[in-house]
């Protein structure tokens, strides 16, 4: 099987780059928890944070099966500092909507290429982001109706720490 084009080998390895990307930010939200003691929470973006490097690697054995070259770039600082837990899965969830619109510009040029075999991995990758966008709105939507209260937050935290790993 043909590498992919250059232009969509390149734009296969900054997506790699994305998704490590992604796993730093939610290892950064999982520090933050950590310090401010909500165990749960730390647990559930930790678990968050590995799912995000085996989607890298998804994108870097397929270009490398492919028999393309994987060349890894600069990952941008995650955030580090978060207001509160709801702050936290806000910001989570607006990263999802970005990385959702990065792979479907992917995908967009993997149809112009007439890529068809990417076109098929990166169905797994739309799929993943309905899944990936829906927990983390959901996260938020439990944590507005929390709000400030205590308990409530003490009731997630637990909750969200119950997550499989």
């Amino acid at each position: 099987m043909a590498a992919p084009s250059k232009k969509l080998q390149d734009a296969l390895n900054a997506q790699i780059v994305a998704e490590f990307h992604s796993a730093y930010v939610y290892l950064s939200m999982a520090a933050y928890f950590e310090a401010e003691n909500w165990p749960g929470f730390a647990k559930w973006m930790r678990v968050q944070s590995r799912e995000e490097v085996e989607h890298a690697m998804k994108i870097f054995d397929f270009v490398n099966d492919r028999g393309g070259r994987v060349q890894l770039g600069a990952i941008e600082k995650p955030p580090v500092r978060f207001a509160s837990p709801l702050d936290a899965f806000r910001k989570a969830y607006e990263h999802e909507r970005k990385i959702t619109q990065k792979i479907h510009k992917l995908y967009d040029l993997a149809v112009q290429e007439g890529d068809y075999p990417t076109q098929v991995m990166l169905q797994w990758f739309i799929d993943e982001q309905v899944e990936e966008e829906k927990i983390t709105s959901e996260a938020v939507a439990r944590l507005e109706r929390a709000g400030d209260h205590p308990h409530a937050l003490l009731m997630l935290d637990r909750r969200f720490g119950k997550r499989e790993e």
